[in-house]
């Protein structure tokens, strides 16, 4: 794997996932409270999902970053650009699959999350993200130490890319379906 493969790729997929908790209304997190137009159920099944859930990402994190570090991978050599970019799809899918869960499990009514749950969630993705960049980097051989500047750059860096989707959540106005007819009908 090159470098600059790694780092182009890890800024469309920080793009991407910084941006995916404000442009999507619906969870991604089971979280162990109980969001607005979810369904009430005890406190004790909240709490016992929230931490399958969230130990099942741990699991799927440590997993996508042994996969990706421990593969093969020379650009010459077709075979092996093809497994690893079958494993980084799998990796991929999986965190997907495993995102879905809370959206999937609210089907048929409108979850509205609140700003503390899209932030949430954009910490996770950034952590999800960080995994898979670690990854690469222990694949290509070069493990730098890292400090506490190191997290705070890469999480602030996450946060401005995030910046598109929350502006296009929070702060831009939108029409309502009954008033536009109204404004149109009468021009």
């Amino acid at each position: 794997m090159t470098q600059a493969f790694a780092i182009w790729f890890l800024i469309g997929l920080s793009l991407l996932m910084a941006n995916l908790p404000f442009v999507l209304k619906r969870p991604m997190l089971a979280l162990p409270w109980t969001q607005a137009g979810e369904p009430p159920r005890p406190a004790w099944r909240n709490l016992l999902e929230s931490l399958v859930f969230f130990a099942a990402l741990a699991g799927m994190a440590y997993g996508g970053y042994a996969l990706l570090a421990g593969a093969f991978f020379m650009a010459s050599d077709a075979a092996s650009v093809a497994l690893f970019t079958i494993k980084l799809l799998a990796v991929v899918g999986i965190a997907i699959a495993l995102l879905a869960y809370p959206g999937w499990r609210n089907r048929g009514r409108q979850a509205d999350k609140s700003f503390f749950s899209s932030l949430l969630e954009v910490l996770v993705l950034y952590v999800l993200v960080g995994a898979m960049g670690f990854g690469f980097e222990a694949n290509m051989g070069n493990l730098f130490p890292k400090q506490w500047e190191f997290f705070a750059i890469t999480l602030s860096l996450f946060l401005v890319l995030g910046y598109p989707g929350f502006v296009f959540r929070y702060l831009m106005r939108r029409r309502k379906p009954g008033k536009a007819a109204v404004s149109a009908a009468a021009h």
